[in-house]
């Protein structure tokens, strides 16, 4: 393999970053207590990660910070609380005391002044002195008043937990107030988070475009991811990963989110097999996503142009289409039906293709949603917090979020056309689906996988910004593949760019 290069060096980021999600996050609740004639005291209490050990091991995993407390104070380190006074707007950091031997084995213990300073808030105390410190600055009668982190995360159907310490019952609790307003603050991007999420999808893009150049049949499918994480962290210095790499090659590719533990990306690439890779690089907390598909010996097979052609055309036709006030729904809409004519122009489904729409047939060839809210995590919250409620057909009940765009959202526009046989088996038996679908062509299909193309999209003023900067056109993928080189500074696709980026 040739040696790599970067154009790109690590990006700086200061605290300003969380100092303007925290000032952002209390001028909405000071909003929304004026609103509901509450008093404008308390405190906003969060607890951070904690540490975690192999089952019973003392082997550590490596520490990623929970989402929410990194969005506010950016705290890489476990074990930390924080506070923000709803009065005065000061921030608090509770750090843990530490005990003696820490130093022995992992280095210096560093007092409060330090985090004061880096961290950039107003105060550090240690965990112990939680009730303490705050009921010491409460300016509020009766018992001090906490706001707590709790609700549901639509993407996970998991709830956030709220704080714990010791001396909690001496405080009195709102553990709905906080969570709605936290959750819609992170669905718009700052310009500051804007740039990290860029950064991501710059050093993401390079290294898709690695692999791209050194993928070759004989490899294994490891040895593409292993590739990608190199040069993420080598030249990124991503440590993270957004999430587990999908490196799906031939049938592999039709697996959704292939690339677990029962399917660990360990497939011997073949000549003739297409490659769907899914990865995406962490930095300072914030992903990228990014999906390319490509043919592993460099030339693309008719069938694959076909069904190539058919989810670029998907992925660029709602691009187009993106900017403030347009329906996320309406956009899985537009990408099912630019699949489905495409699909009906290389004979694999014939008949009207608004009829297939009206028989869902759009889900079998693409059952996830066409895409999500990015940022602290993959698949960022917010998706109903807002707006129509998640739907229940199929295909429509896999879409993330429902809302109208709007301005500073990060959203992914990742359009698929997989041959699922889980899918389509059942469709080729029932007489209302089997009349859309040649199955003869079908079978040619049988061990094709799948493509899927995913790019980062910023909404802006009256249009979208691709952060994403990877080949996308046949002879772009080809010409890259053969050892054609790819501008570092490859103008992304805009799209009524307007006052955006």
């Amino acid at each position: 393999m040739a040696p790599s290069s970067s154009s790109l060096s690590p990006l700086k980021v200061t605290m300003d970053l969380h100092l303007h999600n925290r000032q952002k996050l209390l001028s909405s609740l000071r909003q929304h207590l004026s609103l509901s004639s509450r008093p404008l005291h308390g405190f906003l209490l969060f607890e951070g990660g904690e540490e975690q050990t192999r089952y019973d091991t003392d082997h550590g995993e490596l520490f990623r910070q929970e989402s929410n407390f990194a969005y506010l104070f950016g705290v890489k380190e476990p074990g930390f609380y924080g506070a923000i006074d709803v009065a005065t707007g000061d921030s608090i950091l509770f750090a843990p005391r530490l005990p003696d031997e820490y130093a022995v084995w992992c280095g210096e213990i560093n007092p409060p002044s330090f985090f004061k300073e880096h961290y950039k808030v107003s105060t550090v105390c240690y965990t112990d002195e939680i009730a303490t410190v705050l009921q010491q600055r409460y300016q509020g009668s009766g018992k001090p008043f906490l706001f707590l982190l709790h609700g549901l995360n639509t993407d996970s159907d998991n709830f956030s937990k709220p704080a714990e310490f010791q001396g909690i019952d001496e405080f009195d609790k709102d553990l709905t107030t906080l969570h709605p307003i936290l959750t819609e603050c992170r669905v718009i991007k700052s310009e500051l988070e804007i740039a990290i999420i860029q950064y991501a999808n710059d050093i993401s893009s390079e290294a898709h475009i690695e692999v791209m150049r050194n993928a070759k049949v004989g490899m294994k499918e490891y040895q593409l991811e292993s590739m990608f994480l190199h040069h993420t962290y080598f030249y990124g210095g991503c440590r993270h990963c957004s999430y587990t790499c999908i490196c799906a090659t031939g049938n592999n590719g039709a697996v959704l989110h292939y690339g677990h533990a029962a399917a660990p990306n360990d497939k011997t690439l073949e000549d003739g097999d297409m490659a769907l890779l899914d990865m995406g690089a962490e930095y300072h907390f914030y992903g990228s996503d990014i999906t390319c598909s490509f043919p592993i010996n460099g030339k693309f097979t008719s069938d694959q142009l076909l069904i190539y052609s058919a989810v670029l055309d998907a992925h660029d036709a709602v691009i187009s289409a993106m900017k403030p006030g347009v329906s996320w729904v309406d956009m899985h809409m537009l990408a099912e039906k630019v699949i489905l004519e495409s699909l009906k122009r290389g004979h694999i489904v014939v008949g009207n293709v608004d009829d297939m729409m009206a028989a869902r047939l759009g889900a079998v060839f693409m059952p996830h949603g066409l895409g999500h809210f990015l940022g602290l995590d993959t698949h960022d919250p917010g998706g109903y917090l807002k707006g129509p409620e998640r739907r229940k057909e199929p295909g429509l009940k896999s879409l993330r979020t429902a809302r109208e765009l709007q301005e500073g959202m990060v959203i992914t526009v990742e359009p698929g056309c997989y041959f699922i046989d889980a899918l389509l088996l059942p469709v080729m038996k029932s007489p209302e689906t089997s009349k859309f679908l040649n199955q003869e062509v079908i079978k040619r299909f049988n061990g094709f996988g799948g493509v899927r193309i995913e790019s980062d999209l910023l909404v802006t003023a009256s249009g979208c910004y691709n952060m994403t900067k990877c080949p996308r056109e046949i002879q772009e993928i080809e010409a890259v593949m053969a050892g054609a080189q790819w501008p570092a500074k490859k103008s992304s696709t805009h799209v009524g760019i307007g006052n955006g980026l």
